[in-house]
């Protein structure tokens, strides 16, 4: 999984992907199927219904509670998928129904329940990561206790998904130029995304007004249900932690051990969302170039300052002259910046970005190109991997009110470019995705309310920056009964990747309900 990229056509609310930072300095993704435990293909399951859990599902819904799933090998290594039976619309249970798609990691153990995972975005594949981390990013008390299962979410790649464009008009959408900041550019973009907009209803059917989260949230209890759980033992990354907390205020009593990393604060609005992250990605960009000026193979020189700038000012030079790449695609400045912040989300993947920009200063635009195609789930050979940036901005346009009207994206582009000398332009104009939208949004920003008995654990880190670390602290508050941890790294997210006191933290909580003690700082 990878950061969410900014498209041709400005954008906010980047959110996310926990596994944003897999990159390695040749520039590519490392991935593992093969789990610790038999790789041996067994025959088909069905998990039967348990009664007790049945009975207590919401009016009009027993069916679906109820419902047998058959859980089949695929994918290689010992994996079982499944398709999950869900309403359309909550609304009206009795009418058309779509399928939430499921992959088992199988526990290497003595299983004690399933853990249910989402790695974020919105529009980030939970059964993609799953099949692609379970083996490593996992530790094998947790393997052993636990079914780890990843699902998409409806509107995600393989459950009922969104679909806009071709391969080739979503090269040609990322390829055009738009200077927002004047009146003939903001029309242009404007035009382009309604004609998007008509698309996306015009391909995707009925399912594009109703993948918000709210709906996700009663997806994610029938998943619980299906998996035979009485509590729902959660995982969730950046976005995920927005799933998790709205299904903590739906269905209280069905909690069990959830970890919420990368925290995003639900009662903050789109534009207060936007100003958090374009913050926190500045401070991730002063954080970076201090380490590379220690390192010898840096092109940057002299102060922080100093080589902020340099970098400010190659991405002016590519905003007033966009580079050509050299499989010929043009790289402008959002493509140019969507590679930069990509490496951004994992120190671990720094080296990439001193290797792109040190190319970038000798003309070669093609490895920072290679960065935002890694976000934007563009594999080398022109085919993109998912439906992720068509997810992320459906499932936004629905969670989100949005400012849209000319006055006020003008007024919000001067104050991020402000708070953001390097990147705060490119994170204005958010409001011109759903202007035109098909459907409204469903839902006003407010504070989370918890009133289960399961604490909850809440992780933030400290250099975060698609998450800052103040948000984990907003939401721990909001939901009361839980315990906030902080790490003390850069990057997003925490767990799988911090160091041994979250990481033994998190799994006794998760293995052996050992909450960790409140404002635990790693």
């Amino acid at each position: 999984m990878t950061a969410r990229p900014l498209p041709a056509r400005s954008r906010s609310l980047v959110i996310g992907l926990r596994a944003a930072g897999a990159l390695v300095l040749a520039l590519t993704l490392a991935s593992c199927s093969i789990l610790n435990g038999s790789t041996e293909d067994k025959a088909p399951a069905t998990a039967k219904a348990d009664p007790s859990i049945v009975a207590s599902a919401p009016a009009g819904l027993d069916s679906y509670y109820s419902q047998e799933v058959v859980w089949e090998a695929c994918e290689g290594g010992g994996f079982q998928c499944a398709k999950v039976t869900v309403p359309l619309n909550y609304a009206e249970p009795a009418g058309e129904k779509i399928r939430i798609e499921a992959l088992k990691a199988p526990s290497t153990g003595s299983k004690t329940g399933t853990l249910l995972v989402n790695p974020g975005g919105p529009g980030g594949s939970g059964y993609d990561f799953v099949k692609d981390a379970a083996a490593t990013h996992f530790s094998q008390p947790v393997r052993a206790s636990y079914d780890v299962v990843g699902f998409d979410p409806r509107g995600v790649k393989r459950s009922a998904p969104v679909k806009c464009m071709t391969d080739a008009e979503r090269d040609a959408s990322r390829a055009k130029v738009y200077a927002l900041d004047t009146d003939a550019g903001l029309a242009s973009a404007l035009a382009d995304n309604k004609a998007i907009a008509a698309q996306c209803a015009e391909q995707t059917g009925p399912v594009l007004g109703h993948i918000d989260t709210v709906s996700s949230a009663k997806d994610l209890d029938i998943l619980r249900a299906v998996v035979n759980d009485s509590k729902l033992n959660y995982l969730g990354y950046s976005y995920g932690t927005f799933l998790g907390s709205t299904y903590a205020s739906l269905f209280p009593d069905n909690v069990g051990r959830m970890v919420l990393d990368g925290a995003l604060d639900p009662s903050i609005s789109s534009e207060e969302l936007t100003s958090g992250q374009a913050v926190a990605f500045e401070k991730a960009v002063r954080s970076y170039v201090a380490h590379c000026l220690k390192e010898k193979a840096c092109p940057l020189s002299g102060s922080v300052d100093d080589g902020v700038g340099q970098i400010q000012d190659l991405i002016k030079s590519v905003q007033e002259t966009p580079r050509t790449a050299k499989d010929g695609r043009l790289v402008n400045a959002n493509t140019f910046v969507s590679g930069l912040i990509t490496p951004l989300y994992n120190d671990e993947s720094w080296p990439a970005l001193t290797q792109s920009l040190e190319a970038a200063f000798a003309g070669n635009v093609s490895l920072m190109l290679r960065l935002a195609d890694l976000g934007a789930d563009r594999a080398p050979n022109g085919q993109y991997t998912s439906n992720s940036t068509f997810a992320f901005n459906a499932i936004n346009c629905l969670d989100y009110p949005m400012v849209s009207d000319t006055a006020s994206m003008r007024a919000e582009e001067e104050r991020l470019r402000q708070a953001s000398p390097t990147l705060g332009y490119f994170f204005a104009y958010g409001g011109t995705n759903c202007v035109d939208w098909p459907f409204d949004s469903v839902r006003t920003p407010a504070p989370v309310e918890y009133t289960g008995e399961s604490p909850i654990v809440v992780i933030g880190t400290t250099g975060d920056p698609a998450t800052p670390v103040e948000w984990a602290s907003s939401l721990r508050k909001q939901l009361g009964n839980a315990s906030l941890l902080t790490w003390q790294g850069e990057g997003h997210t925490a767990y799988g990747r911090a160091n041994s006191c979250l990481e033994d933290a998190v799994d006794g909580y998760l293995v052996n309900g050992k909450v960790p003690a409140d404002n635990t700082v790693c």
